[in-house]
């Protein structure tokens, strides 16, 4: 049933790392489902040791939290700069909707804002995980 969606987000992640000078670095995903109730949200946090991360927002109702993106540079956080300048501090809220894929390099700081609908928000995440060449984890 997921195995389309897979061979999308295994294709974007290959797209993304060759763009980043990584071409034919070997990969596997690793993948969970997030399933926000009402009131539930994602705290801050990143991905460490991957490659890549993502999301593929499978239901998105109304009231669905946005996805927040923070740059974790000590500089922009601690600085006097504000707003949506260079090097200034400033969240990126991304506004979800259902079929959206999302990545991201895996340190960039992210989190759910809380889920306000009734029905499920439902969230594919996943991590490009970098594999030994010629390796084959399961989840590739």
């Amino acid at each position: 049933m997921f195995e389309p969606l897979r061979g999308i987000v295994k294709q974007c992640c290959a797209n993304a790392l060759r763009e980043m000078g990584l071409s034919g670095a070997p990969f596997a995903l690793q993948s969970w489902v997030n399933l926000h109730d009402r009131g539930g949200f994602n705290f801050l946090h990143v991905h460490e040791g991957s490659l890549l991360s993502g999301s593929f927002y499978l239901s998105v109702p109304p009231g669905s939290g946005k996805f927040v993106f923070r740059d974790p540079r000590p500089g922009v956080i601690h600085g006097c700069i504000r707003g949506s300048v260079p090097n200034g501090c400033v969240d990126i809220h991304l506004t979800p909707e259902t079929g959206l894929l999302v990545l991201f390099p895996c340190w960039m700081e992210h989190y759910v804002e809380p889920h306000g609908s009734d029905a499920p928000r439902i969230v594919i995440a996943f991590n490009a995980i970098p594999t030994a060449p010629g390796a084959s984890p399961s989840g590739t």
